[in-house]
Formats: C-alpha cells, structure tokens, sequence
C-alpha cells in the first residue's frame, strides 16, 4: 500500500500559519507517508506558478512522491463562454500538475445543492459533463496524465452515477478518485459502494465520519447528508464507517495505489491526521 496524505488534511494548520506547504511535506515523511497529495488550498499555484516548481524540488530531496493534484471546478448552469472559460481554466492546472511532476489529476464537475441533485437533473447533465470531461482527459493525455472525478458534490456521489460517468466519457485516462466515506453524505453504504467503484479508481481518499440518523440532529460540528441523516468528520478508523471492511474490499481486488488520508474532523488536524494516518496503516495490515 502506498499510504499517504492529502494536504487538505492539514488546509487548518496552513491558514492558521503554524505550518506552511513545505513544512506540511516534511512532516508527512517524518510519519512515514510515501507520497504527498496537493490541495491547493491555503496556497496559490496559478498565480505564483514557480511554487510548483519549489513544491517538486523539495518532494525530490524528501525522497517524498507528489501523488495527485486535487481542484474544485464547475460545468453545470453556465453559459457556453463560461463554460469554455472553465474548461480552459481546468487546463491550466492540468499543466501545473504536469510542472509539479504529478501524472494523476482530480477536477471536480458539478457540486450541487442536495435538493437539486436528483436523479433527473443528472440525467440533463449528463451531456454537458461527459464531454467536458473528455475533453480535459484528451488534452491531459499529451502530458500522460490521468484526470479523474470524486464522488462528492451530492450530484455526482453515488457510486453508479460516478461508474455511468467514467463509462461514457470512455477514455483510458479518465477515472475516480474513490473517496471511500463521501459515499455516506448520500446515504449509500460505503462498502458496496467501494466494491462497485474500486475497479475504476485512480486514487483512494480514506475519510471516516460520525453518523447519525434523521431526527437524532446532534448539533454544532454536523452536517446533513442528501436524504437527512446527520454526519461528522472523525479520525480514520475511528467513526462509524466500517474501515476493515473498506480496506479489506480494496486490499482483496488487488489495488496498488495511492491511498491519501483526509482528515476532516474537529480534532486539531495534526493529531487527527497522524492518528489517522497510524490507525489506516494498521488495519490494512490487520486485514
């Protein structure tokens, strides 16, 4: 398993100015993370572009891999400038991943409120994400990089919507970044959901998470799921999703991957991220 972290992980620590890019990098190798994924988050890449060029050379002297780069993006409810504006927008950091050393690429789609994502308003988009989509993946290729969507967003987090999508863009470079407890903030068990999509993963995010049902609303620090239930962040293999189960499923398909923690909770995000992090390391080898 090539188990690493997401610098998402530690977006808390970055904003606060108690560690910068650089000093997040060194501290995952000294935990013994073999590969760093990037997050732009708390830092800028396309407006200070040689950052990438510094972010790659300190990874080659830690001896530390650059995994996958990660963006938010949108293609839904926008004009046909916007969203040729966007696609290119895409583009530009499908280069930055390409400067940065990094072959594997998440762009997200199209985020959605929970009552506009419906089975039906996805079926409209359909046409509009597929090929826009096949279009970054085909200008992606030149650069043998992999782009990929995650399940989250609530409209495109269902493990078939994410595995229709894939099918139709219909390009070898194209995939998911399998996030294994985004599937419950669509109220779709995580298990059967990682065993219909690890076939098409590029990457896998671990994220754990509290969950409680409907009419049980615990308060501050929760967040609704699409159908009503309730769910907060937790260190990895310490909420409720079944995380020997999760490994166990991508352990027995025979997934080499990358395998980043993202750490979410409420805890201090160092602490919950090594926790994670030790916690992952040992059930995998546990199942």
């Amino acid at each position: 398993m090539k188990l690493g972290v997401s610098s998402y992980s530690l977006y808390k620590a970055m904003d606060k100015k108690e560690m910068n890019i650089f000093e997040v990098m060194d501290w995952v190798k000294e935990i013994g993370g073999s590969h760093f994924e990037v997050v732009p988050l708390g830092f800028d890449l396309t407006e200070k572009q040689e950052l990438a060029d510094d972010i790659r050379s300190h990874a080659l002297k830690l001896g530390l891999e650059l995994s996958n780069y990660a963006i938010g993006a949108s293609f839904v409810d926008l004009t046909e400038e916007a969203l040729e504006n966007e696609i290119e927008r895409v583009k530009l950091h499908v280069r930055i991943a390409d400067r940065l050393g990094i072959r594997l690429m998440r762009h997200d789609i199209a985020p959605r409120a929970k009552e506009e994502a419906d089975i039906a308003r996805y079926y409209d988009d359909l046409p509009i994400l597929v090929n826009a989509c096949r279009e970054i993946a085909d200008y992606a290729s030149q650069y043998g990089i992999t782009t990929s969507i995650e399940n989250h967003g609530y409209h495109v987090q269902e493990s078939d919507r994410v595995k229709l999508l894939v099918h139709l863009v219909d390009r070898d470079n194209f995939k998911t970044t399998l996030d294994v407890g985004n599937f419950l903030c669509a109220d779709e068990n995580p298990l059967t959901a990682v065993a219909n999509n690890i076939g098409i993963a590029s990457m896998v995010h671990l994220k754990d998470f509290y969950y409680r049902p409907e009419g049980q609303n615990p308060g501050e620090g929760w967040f609704g799921t699409k159908y009503g239930n309730h769910l907060r962040g937790a260190i990895t293999g310490q909420g409720d999703l079944d995380m020997y189960g999760i490994l166990r499923i991508i352990k027995n398909f025979g997934y080499k991957g990358y395998i980043s923690i993202e750490f979410e909770g409420v805890e201090d995000c160092i602490y919950g991220t090594k926790a994670g992090f030790d916690n992952a390391r040992r059930i995998w080898n546990e199942v």
